[in-house]
């Protein structure tokens, strides 16, 4: 695995909307789907609305690897779970504050069932 550059940290961090696909088994990209991305420190983070049960979650569970694109980047990634509580915290107050100006839509991103679908995005080369 490589490191985001701060370019694309701050690019992706800052960015409304990403667009995620995941690699299916044959290896081709499912169709992209729109969500929100967070950044805390180096590391940028989804989550499934639906949860575990949600189908583009479900999709990055067959081999931990897609692209995303947001904020004028491209790029290949890792997909890893996040299960850590202390750093679901700082996450969940990530969601809370970039998308604050929508809280009926991010009220639900800071639940147990949807932190259960928290995902790290590692750069892949």
């Amino acid at each position: 695995m490589t490191a985001w550059t701060n370019d694309e940290l701050n690019k992706i961090g800052k960015a409304e909307e990403l667009e995620i696909a995941s690699l299916r088994r044959d290896g081709t990209l499912r169709k992209p789907v729109t969500i929100w991305v967070v950044r805390v420190g180096d590391d940028l983070y989804v989550r499934c609305v639906n949860g575990r049960a949600g189908a583009w979650f479900r999709g990055v569970q067959t081999r931990h690897a897609g692209r995303i694109q947001a904020g004028g980047i491209e790029k290949d990634v890792a997909f890893v779970e996040e299960s850590d509580p202390a750093l679901n915290e700082k996450i969940d107050a990530a969601y809370l504050a970039k998308y604050r100006r929508y809280p009926q839509y991010v009220a639900p991103m800071v639940t147990p069932e949807v932190r259960a679908a928290t995902i790290r995005l590692a750069p892949r080369e």
